[in-house]
């Protein structure tokens, strides 16, 4: 018990010397936390914006959704059934039923002609599926599926646009790996600065560690003290990014609100969410410790007593 809680002490008196070391070079410590935090946010603030972008067009997601039309007099039962089977395949996310009543109420409060369709005897709609593919649908899967819902007994329409679906897919992807490659690119951004300021701090302290290693100090002890520092870069290099984020996010927020306002939307910019919080804290921490070690393990081998 005694030796844990030695190990926990010194730990932590690592930790709290490794914060007060840079506290005390703000300067160097204030421009190499700035570099990190703008290298983190990039990604972050492409990933938010592709979010916002899906919010602006009204959510890319029902831009992939297709309808089917039955033909009026087809029972709901057989609409439900077919809606089954529809939601039972891989390429479908969801099927909805929207029986001719509720589609005939819809069309009288949307378009005012109570009147017209009061004087019918019958609905004159049908019962329509409305279907939503998977991100997994490829142009050919859902061309192959439009035949097959087109051959099933009842079906009179079905309204699918694959050239649509493709270059939503072929939009999604390019955003996706966009910031993908954004983000492992900044992040190797952040593990080389922290690893070079952490290699000139290991030059600066060599007599120290020499010290150290002549008195019976292992590697593993005198690697932490640098560890820690790299873990403080992460850190607060992660919170300035976030800052960052919040900044961005109060900036734009009101111009964006009365832009929408103009042309009678009302758009509120999504905000971070804890997904990204964490994320953007846990990619700094481990990208300032990934930038230390990798630093101390090259550098502190070659340090040895004379």
């Amino acid at each position: 018990m005694k030796t844990l809680t030695h190990y926990l002490s010194l730990h932590l008196r690592n930790c709290a010397t490794a914060l007060a070391d840079l506290l005390a070079q703000p300067v160097a410590t204030g421009l190499t936390v700035a570099v990190i935090g703008v290298a983190l946010v990039l990604p972050a603030s492409l990933h938010l914006l592709v979010q916002n972008g899906r919010v602006v067009v009204g959510g890319w997601e029902s831009v992939r959704d297709f309808s089917v039309y039955l033909k009026i007099g087809t029972a709901l039962e057989n609409a439900t059934a077919i809606a089954d089977d529809l939601a039972a395949r891989e390429i479908i996310d969801s099927v909805e039923v929207i029986p001719a009543d509720d589609a005939l109420e819809q069309f009288r409060s949307g378009f005012g002609v109570s009147e017209l369709l009061d004087s019918m005897n019958s609905n004159p709609l049908p019962h329509t599926l409305v279907a939503r593919p998977a991100e997994v649908a490829t142009s050919a899967a859902l061309t192959a599926l439009e035949q097959e819902i087109r051959a099933l007994p009842g079906v009179d329409q079905v309204r699918i646009d694959t050239e649509w679906v493709a270059r939503l897919n072929a939009i999604l992807d390019f955003l996706r790996r966009g910031v993908w490659i954004a983000a492992v690119m900044l992040v190797g951004a952040v593990i080389v600065t922290v690893g070079n300021t952490i290699r000139l701090d290991i030059q600066n302290r060599r007599d120290e560690i020499e010290i150290c290693k002549l008195l019976g100090a292992s590697n593993g002890f005198v690697r932490r003290p640098f560890l820690y520092i790299g873990l403080w870069y992460g850190v607060i290099g992660g919170i300035v990014a976030l800052l960052l984020l919040g900044a961005g996010y109060l900036l734009l927020a009101p111009p964006v609100q009365r832009l929408t306002g103009l042309y009678g939307g009302g758009l509120e910019l999504l905000g971070l969410d804890w997904v990204t919080l964490v994320a953007v804290l846990a990619a700094g921490i481990l990208c300032g410790w990934g930038g230390a070690w990798s630093a101390v393990s090259r550098h502190l081998a070659a340090i040895e007593p004379k």
